[in-house]
């Protein structure tokens, strides 16, 4: 038995397919990266289970008075209140392309003043070095994962 709109799904469908397969794959050359060697000290299982990683959602980010490299954002932690975490990661990013996007935090860290502010986290992301340059990536996940999230 087929649904009411089975043929407008079906539609959809075969028209959105051809634009999907006409982006063409980025290909990436790692050859000339460089990244930083592996800890060698080992951390007990207990020790990590006390991070608190969660996916956090962007509500507002804005540049920092006075400072060059610190963004400040305004998150949904999924508890109702807003958190405030300031990185420093303006040189890497605009703050309006931030917006409603969705990250990784760890939220519970003890709040660390800066310029002022206070931030209540860290927000996680990746660097690496290529041709000589510093390169940072924000951890950004599926902005299906609510607000909250806890990450295992």
């Amino acid at each position: 038995m087929k649904s009411l709109d089975a043929d407008k799904k079906a539609s959809k469908t075969s028209e959105a397919a051809p634009a999907e397969a006409e982006k063409p794959v980025e290909k990436i050359d790692f050859s000339k990266v460089k990244v930083e060697p592996l800890f060698e000290e080992m951390v007990d299982f207990d020790t990590f289970s006390k991070s608190d990683f969660r996916a956090v959602k962007v509500k507002e980010c804005v540049a920092v008075p006075k400072s060059k490299k610190l963004l400040q954002f305004t998150l949904d932690d999924g508890t109702g209140t807003d958190r405030t975490i300031l990185s420093g990661i303006h040189s890497f990013y605009e703050p309006e392309e931030l917006v409603g996007k969705t990250l990784i935090a760890i939220t519970n860290l003890p709040p660390r003043a800066m310029m002022g502010i206070d931030s209540c986290g860290m927000l996680l992301s990746a660097i690496h070095e290529e041709e000589g340059e510093e390169k940072l990536h924000l951890l950004m996940v599926d902005n299906h994962i609510p607000a909250g999230a806890k990450l295992y």
